[in-house]
């Protein structure tokens, strides 16, 4: 059977693969319509009025060829700010914060019952680190659904609510790890947690000050302005923060499939794991 098909592991996996989708397939479609640049320090755009008007500047052109405008590398939200990538960046990042949630709680049982049948950490741990990620998880859901350029503050407030709120939930988790081994975790799963929530919080940490040095919200940048450094690092960081998110529940995959997983009228989950002294194993 494959691995994300055993137990609850569809989840993180489902988690991984749609938000990985949602980022790319929302930058694909900004590129191939011109709103943002992937790589290049330019794009193209139209040719400029032949007869402009005092107040405007003329863009140069060479050879009769459209100008070019510079631009900065674009954080994750602002391949999904025009038309028509904003549509699939909303529908996607919405269904990515319910997934997200799912997968927070179910982790959140799942380690319940392992500390109730092996005690190795205090249970605060574990529910501080459910309600930080379901606040990260709202802090989504906000991002999704306030455009940037439209209400910007509130865009900004749901955007530092999900990575903040996420870093702090993956450095928990990244700790629990680390006291249920090798009880329930090998020693290099909990190192590689680790890594990823180290890398994502000294990202973090530039990326919310240089993202407030700026001064002004728009999608055009020129290399010559004076907030642009701090644009092209805080996309830099932001990027960095995302994808360490989706690496990070990656790691979950293994430990989703544990268990036996069903309903009932009065708990929501009841999970049940059995350890051996080799790892774990499903009763």
């Amino acid at each position: 059977m494959l691995c994300f098909l055993r137990g609850m592991a569809f989840v993180p996996f489902l988690l991984v693969t749609w938000s990985s989708a949602a980022f790319i397939i929302s930058y694909v479609v900004a590129v191939l319509s011109g709103h943002v640049n992937p790589f290049l320090p330019y794009i193209r755009v139209g040719k400029p009025s032949s007869h402009p008007q005092p107040s405007q500047a003329v863009s140069p052109q060479v050879s009769g060829r459209p100008a070019e405008i510079p631009r900065g590398t674009a954080p994750p939200s602002d391949t999904g700010t025009t038309p028509p990538e904003s549509g699939i960046f909303g529908f996607m990042i919405n269904f990515s914060a319910f997934l997200g949630a799912a997968t927070m709680y179910t982790r959140y049982k799942i380690v319940e019952k392992q500390n109730q049948t092996s005690y190795f950490s205090t249970p605060v741990f574990n529910l501080v680190s459910l309600v930080l990620g379901l606040v990260g998880c709202i802090g989504m859901g906000i991002v999704a659904n306030f455009q940037e350029l439209a209400v910007p503050v509130v865009h900004d407030g749901g955007a530092l609510l999900a990575f903040v709120c996420g870093v702090g939930y993956t450095l928990l988790q990244s700790i629990i790890s680390y006291k249920s081994c090798p009880q329930w975790n090998s020693m290099s799963t909990c190192h590689v947690r680790m890594a990823i929530s180290a890398v994502s919080c000294a990202a973090v940490v530039p990326m919310i000050a240089c993202a407030s040095l700026i001064s002004i919200t728009k999608l055009e940048w020129n290399p010559k302005e004076k907030d642009y450094v701090y644009h092209v690092v805080s996309a830099i960081c932001e990027w960095t923060v995302a994808f360490g998110f989706i690496f990070y529940f990656l790691t979950f995959i293994h430990d989703f499939q544990v268990g036996v997983y069903r309903f009932n009228g009065h708990e929501p989950l009841t999970i049940r794991v059995r350890r051996t002294p080799e790892n774990i194993s499903v009763t």
